[in-house]
């Protein structure tokens, strides 16, 4: 039966032949030492299995190495891949996330947030559903680092979202070269932010007599547009670029019933790559991916930077889309 003694610093500092002290600077990259005796130890520690005493650490370093998640995505649907992002950036460093839904009620938020601070996390990222919503409780008040990642945060804060615009200029032009011209939007409320970023890059590729078509966020939203664009007098558009991947995938469905080609005769582009719906479509659906995970990465790497003491420039950041390429427009494969 295998040893279950724990591996201590003693051991470690044993095996590479050093002091306990230099050792666990070693382990800490800090104080000064070769490169060549800090190499020994983390060698020696990993060949010995040793875990630094996550108690130890905090009382050393006055933190807890947990950071809290609070999001009002019920669905996960923005949300969970940005986690996977904020888990990824911090495993590396010993740093746990757990994640807080608080719905939209402001009641749940603030027993969660009060959870969190009981639990003196060293930080909290807040993300949302939208980006232009702030979560139904007030952050700014705290004396822990909030990075805002996926929702609205105070102009202070440090803020990441998706660059729906660069996003959306991407999809166009990608259009564009495969020779489309009638290009019609067809997308989501108006009273979204990201919506009229979206339509703005529309319009800056087809022109300000390009016709941008608002609606709900679904698939017989979708269905709803096509009809009304084959009821219309003229031309019929030979591209169709989506709002996001659920009003993508009703217009494929649409356009398959009236006996139309995709992307032969219509090439159609939604928004968000959503794998179950993108992939699921037939064709499989070109779609612009708001990299939400790459999101989560650089809200953890911030989040950390800060509970380190580490300054860092306040505002809005825009991280760029990726347009990724499937079948529904045509052209070679790209990602």
């Amino acid at each position: 039966m295998a040893s279950t003694k724990r591996v201590r610093i003693y051991d470690v500092a044993q095996a590479a032949g050093v002091s306990i002290a230099t050792a666990s600077k070693a382990l800490n990259d800090t104080g000064r030492m070769t490169e060549e005796t800090r190499s020994r130890v983390k060698a020696a520690a990993n060949s010995l299995g040793f875990r630094p005493n996550a108690m130890a650490r905090a009382l050393i370093q006055r933190r807890t190495f947990t950071v809290g998640l609070l999001t009002n995505d019920t669905y996960g649907r923005f949300t969970l891949p940005l986690m996977a992002g904020v888990s990824e950036q911090l495993v590396d460093h010993g740093v746990s996330v757990f994640l807080c839904s608080i719905e939209d009620d402001p009641a749940l938020a603030k027993i969660h947030v009060d959870a969190m601070l009981d639990k003196q996390v060293d930080g909290i990222i807040a993300s949302g559903k939208r980006i232009d919503r702030r979560l139904p409780v007030d952050l700014s008040q705290l004396d822990i680092p909030v990075v805002y990642a996926f929702t609205d945060g105070p102009e202070d804060a440090v803020t990441l979202v998706s660059d729906d615009y660069q996003g959306s200029m991407q999809a166009m032009q990608w259009l564009r070269e495969l020779g489309r011209s009638r290009i019609v939007h067809v997308t989501g409320p108006q009273t979204f932010a990201s919506v009229g970023e979206r339509a703005r890059a529309y319009h800056a590729v087809q022109g300000g007599d390009g016709l941008v078509m608002h609606g709900s966020w679904s698939e017989a939203w979708g269905h709803e547009a096509v009809a009304r664009l084959w009821a219309r007098k003229g031309d019929t558009p030979d591209a169709i670029f989506c709002g996001n991947d659920q009003i993508a995938r009703g217009v494929v469905d649409a356009l398959r019933e009236r006996g139309l080609d995709v992307p032969g005769d219509v090439s159609v582009i939604g928004f968000d790559n959503w794998e179950i719906v993108a992939a699921a479509t037939r064709p499989p659906l070109t779609t612009v991916d708001m990299n939400l995970k790459e999101l989560g990465r650089e809200a953890g790497r911030l989040v950390l930077a800060l509970a380190e003491g580490k300054a860092v420039e306040p505002g809005v950041r825009k991280l760029p889309c990726q347009l990724v390429v499937r079948e529904s427009c045509g052209g070679g494969l790209r990602s």
